[in-house]
C-alpha cells in the first residue's frame, strides 16, 4: 500500500521540490530522486506518456524513494481510475475552474464513503494480496488530490474551490494563467503574480497548500517564502537541454 511521503511533507507545513517527467525512462526518475528531489510530476498532458508507461516511471520512483504524482490530461472518470490503479500516489488535474469540478475529481479519486472510486485489485492494490480490510481507508487517506489553477475563471471561483473537502493542493500554472489574461507567456508580469499570491494566501486561508511552476532553483526557493509548499521546477527535458547549452557554451567560447 502507498505511503505518501509528500503528503506528510505538506501536512506537517514542509515545502517540497519536483520537477516534470516527460521522458519514458525509468533510470531519468532515479536520478532525479539521487539529486535529491522530492517528488515527480509524469506529465500525461503535455507528454507521449500513458498509463502503462507511467507505471514503470512509478516503480523507478518508488523504488528510490521520491513521489510519483501524475498529471493527468483530462478528468474523466477512467483516466482518474486508471492512472491511480497504476499506482500513483496522486493526481494532479489541469483547468480546474469550478467548486464542481473540484467535488466530481474527488468523487472519482476517493472510495466509499468519500466517493465512488471503480473497485478492483490492481497494483496499487498489491495486486489483492494486501490487507484488504485496511486498504480502502489507507488508500483514500494516502493519495494526493492537486488541482490547477491557469484561469482566471479559476480565480473568480477559487475561495468556493478551496472549500472542497479532499483537495490538497492548489497548483499555480502561471504560463497558462498568462495565457487566460491575454498576456501570453508573461509570467513576470504584475497581474500574473498578483494572482499567485491570491492562490497562496487563498489557499493557506483554507487549509490547503499552494503549488507553482518555476523554472530556477533559485526562484523555487523565493516561493517558499511566498507561502506555497508544492513547488516544481522545470522539466526533464529542459533541464537536459539546459545542461547541453551550457557545456557547448563553455566549449565554444
Amino acid at each position: 500500500m502507498v505511503h505518501n511521503k509528500l503528503k506528510k511533507i505538506i501536512a506537517e507545513g514542509g515545502s517540497a521540490l519536483g520537477t516534470f517527467v516527460n521522458w519514458e525512462i525509468p533510470d531519468v526518475v532515479e536520478i532525479i530522486a539521487l539529486a535529491g528531489f522530492d517528488f515527480i510530476v509524469i506529465d500525461n498532458e503535455h507528454g507521449p506518456l500513458t498509463h502503462a508507461t507511467s507505471q514503470n516511471l512509478i516503480r523507478a520512483a518508488e523504488l528510490r524513494g521520491i513521489t510519483p504524482i501524475v498529471r493527468i490530461a483530462n478528468s474523466f472518470e477512467s483516466t482518474i481510475l486508471h492512472t491511480l490503479d497504476v499506482g500513483a500516489h496522486g493526481i494532479q488535474v489541469p483547468q480546474v475552474n469550478d467548486a464542481q469540478a473540484a467535488a466530481a475529481i474527488v468523487g472519482r479519486a476517493k472510495y466509499k464513503p468519500v466517493g465512488s472510486r471503480g473497485v478492483a485489485f490492481p497494483r496499487s492494490a498489491d495486486f489483492g494480496m494486501t490487507d484488504l480490510a485496511r486498504y480502502f481507508d489507507h488508500e483514500n487517506s494516502q493519495v494526493l488530490i492537486v488541482t490547477h489553477c491557469e484561469n482566471t475563471l479559476c480565480l473568480e471561483n477559487l475561495d468556493e474551490i478551496c472549500a472542497v473537502p479532499e483537495i490538497d493542493v492548489i497548483f499555480f500554472g502561471p504560463y497558462d494563467m498568462s495565457q487566460s489574461m491575454g498576456i501570453t507567456g508573461q509570467v513576470g508580469h504584475p497581474r500574473v503574480q498578483e494572482a499567485a499570491q491570491k492562490v497562496a494566501d487563498t489557499a493557506r486561508r483554507h487549509g490547503k497548500a499552494a503549488g507553482i511552476f518555476v523554472s530556477s532553483g533559485e526562484a523555487a526557493k523565493e516561493m517558499i517564502g511566498r507561502g506555497f509548499q508544492y513547488i516544481t521546477v522545470g522539466t526533464d527535458t529542459v533541464i537536459f537541454g539546459e545542461g547541453c547549452r551550457r557545456i557547448v557554451k563553455a566549449f565554444r567560447e
